[in-house]
Parts: structure tokens; C-alpha cells; sequence
């Protein structure tokens, strides 16, 4: 029998199920988290990402299943007796203390020797760049600072899991993007496993090098994130994940390397086989960045025989790096298509009301079975 090397298992669920009463927060989840990596829940409120959280933590004690640490089941361990430390969303810093005594405080709790406890928080201040501001209080400090102190006190007493409850929900957009390449690098530097829970998709896409996709309970996909974004298994992911446009259809013909769908916008060719007899209905999903669009038509070599069509723009929203457009087409239907800003704004040669051709690659879309 082939087994999974303890490394590429270092923390994982098996057939992990929550009810509360009736309600079934997380649903018959199996994961499997290497050691080392940052790996990202993702989904809306109400998923089951934050209870899933909340087990491996041990702040609440599955109805079912197995948490392997190490190979340890810990699903019946105190928060206390686990290897493990989280962080909040709030950072819960305490305010009477100072930047170097909130990191020391889980340390003089264990009642690790002073001297000892003096060079790991140094450690720590060094690694998150805050050395200057040792003897600042929280409320001196700026949200992203207030983070760091956050992480540098979840690592001191150096986990072997870190716990991250929506690890950047309170810092404002630019700061935000600011701060993720700032803490994978912290994180990666110490080598600790990261579990993160987040509702936005751009943090874990960003952050996480896999994400688990949630919804109702149940993981949907997992995958690393340009995977679950290129190649997503069905349509709510499709949805969920980025801008998209879904069109239903019924399967035409398919062959290993490609499907023919009638959609309600016509015949369209996907790059790829589908395990669906023909006549079966289907989707359709397309990118708004894979679509290409001119007010001219498109020769051979810049689009595929079939996935050309027409249609009247009838919303422009520019957004600095990208124009966004709307087009309606014949029958009604509407497709979102962006299309990146080379030139300046002046250039532009597409405007409301213009007649477009647009057109895509049979790669670019993906047809999804469920």
C-alpha cells in the first residue's frame, strides 16, 4: 500500500464534520497541508472557514472526524496542550503593555528563564522590522505596525502551526496590499505552517500558495491559486473566484482535445474533452481579460473559426490600469470583457454605442459539468 510522506500530510482532516443542532458548519472535510506551506480557506461568511478554523485551534471539538498533527491526532486536545498559536482578525493586543511585553507575555506565561525570554523577543522585533518601537504602546502604532506586533507575538513561542483569522480584514485597501508580500516573507523566513481564513480572494490569491474553496460546509476545490482561477471544477467556484461569464449550453460534439457547445450566443469551441455524452446540458465559463475586442474584424491569426461574435457596447467603466466594457449582443445577452491600457485614454478608439467583434481562444474558456 502507497502511503503519503508525513511531509506533504503535516497537518490534515479526515472526514471532519461541526453540527450545531441541525446545522452543518463544515461538512465531511478532508484536507491534506504540507508542512511549510501557507495554505488559504476561502469563502463568504457562513461557509464553515472560520469553524474549520476554530477545530484545528481547539476552541471547538469536531462532532466527527480526525485533526492529524504530525500524524497526532490532537481533535481531543485543549487549545492549551496544541502545538499551535492564531491569530485574530482584532490583533488583541493589550493596551496597557508595550510592543516588547505584549510578545513576551505567552512566553512568561510558559515561565521560560528572563534572560532567555529577553533574546527571543529581540528575535522577534528584528524580524518584523519594529525594534525602534519596543516601548510604544498599541494605540502608537499604525495598523499595519499593530499587525506585525500581532504576528511577532504568534510566533515567539515558534508553533508549529500559525493560525490566521482574516490576518489583514482590518487594515484599510492600500495598506492591505501593502502588507501581504510583507508577511509571506516573515512567514516563510521562520518556515512555520500557515492555515489563513479569508473572505477576499486577491489576499489569498496573493498570500496562499494552495486554497481550499469553500461553500456550505463542503471544500469545493483545492488547488494552487492560478489553478483554481484558470481551471475552476464548477460554477460556483468559476463565479466566486474573479469576474467571469457563465453561459449555459448543451454539448454539441466532444472529442479528448475539444467541445463544440450550443449556447444561446451560438456555437462555441472549448480547448478541451469533457466527460458528458452529447446533448447534456453544460457551462461555459469565460474571463473577461481572455476575451479580445475591436471595432474591426478579426483576421485568422488572432482568433479561432468558431467563438467569434458581434455585439453593441453599451458600459465603459475605466479603471486607470484596464477599461472594463459591457457588450450586448443580438439576443440580449450581456458579456463583460476588459481590455488592458496600453495607450492613453485619448487613443482609446473604442466608445458607447460602437458595433465590436469580439472573440477568444478555445484554451481561454473552460466548460464546467456541474
Amino acid at each position: 500500500m502507497n502511503t503519503i510522506p508525513l511531509e506533504e500530510k503535516f497537518l490534515a482532516t479526515e472526514n471532519l464534520v461541526k453540527r450545531f443542532g441541525d446545522v452543518v458548519a463544515v461538512n465531511d472535510v478532508s484536507l491534506s497541508i504540507k508542512k511549510g506551506e501557507i495554505f488559504a480557506l476561502l469563502g463568504s461568511s457562513g461557509c464553515g472557514k472560520s469553524t474549520l478554523l476554530r477545530m484545528l485551534a481547539g476552541f471547538e471539538r469536531p462532532t466527527s472526524g480526525r485533526i492529524l498533527l504530525g500524524g497526532q491526532d490532537i481533535a481531543g486536545l485543549p487549545p492549551y496542550e496544541r502545538p499551535i498559536n492564531m491569530m485574530f482578525q482584532s490583533y488583541a493586543l493589550f493596551p496597557h503593555l508595550n510592543v516588547a511585553d505584549n510578545i513576551a507575555f505567552g512566553l512568561k506565561r510558559e515561565g521560560m528563564p528572563k534572560d532567555q525570554i529577553a533574546q527571543r523577543v529581540d528575535e522577534m522585533l528584528q524580524l518584523v522590522r519594529l525594534r525602534d518601537y519596543a516601548t510604544r504602546k498599541p494605540h502608537q502604532l499604525s495598523g499595519g505596525q499593530q499587525q506585525r506586533v500581532a504576528l511577532a507575538r504568534s510566533l515567539a513561542k515558534r508553533p508549529q502551526l500559525l493560525l490566521l483569522d482574516e490576518p489583514l480584514g482590518a487594515l484599510d485597501k492600500k495598506l492591505r496590499e501593502q502588507t501581504q508580500f510583507e508577511l509571506v516573507n516573515i512567514i516563510e523566513s521562520v518556515g512555520v505552517t500557515v492555515v489563513m481564513v479569508t473572505h477576499d480572494q486577491e489576499e489569498a490569491m496573493t498570500m496562499a500558495s494552495r486554497v481550499a474553496v469553500m461553500s456550505e460546509g463542503r471544500v469545493l476545490q483545492v488547488g494552487k491559486p492560478q489553478e483554481v482561477y484558470e481551471y475552476p471544477n464548477c460554477r460556483f467556484v468559476a463565479d466566486f473566484i474573479g469576474n467571469v461569464n457563465l453561459l449555459d449550453g448543451t454539448v454539441h460534439t466532444s472529442e479528448p482535445s475539444r467541445t463544440v457547445i450550443d449556447t444561446v450566443v451560438g456555437q462555441v469551441e472549448v480547448g478541451h474533452g469533457v466527460s458528458v455524452a452529447e446533448g447534456m446540458p453544460i457551462s461555459l465559463a469565460i474571463r473577461p481579460e481572455k476575451i479580445r475586442i475591436s471595432t474591426e474584424a478579426p483576421d485568422a491569426a488572432k482568433a479561432a473559426k468558431r467563438n467569434v461574435f458581434r455585439g453593441k457596447v453599451i458600459e465603459i467603466a475605466y479603471l486607470g490600469d484596464v477599461n472594463t466594457y459591457i457588450v450586448l449582443m443580438p439576443n440580449g445577452t450581456r458579456l463583460k470583457i476588459t481590455d488592458i491600457n496600453s495607450v492613453h485614454e485619448s487613443e482609446g478608439d473604442i466608445t458607447w454605442e460602437d458595433e465590436v467583434y469580439f472573440w477568444w481562444h478555445p484554451l481561454a474558456a473552460v466548460a464546467l459539468t456541474q
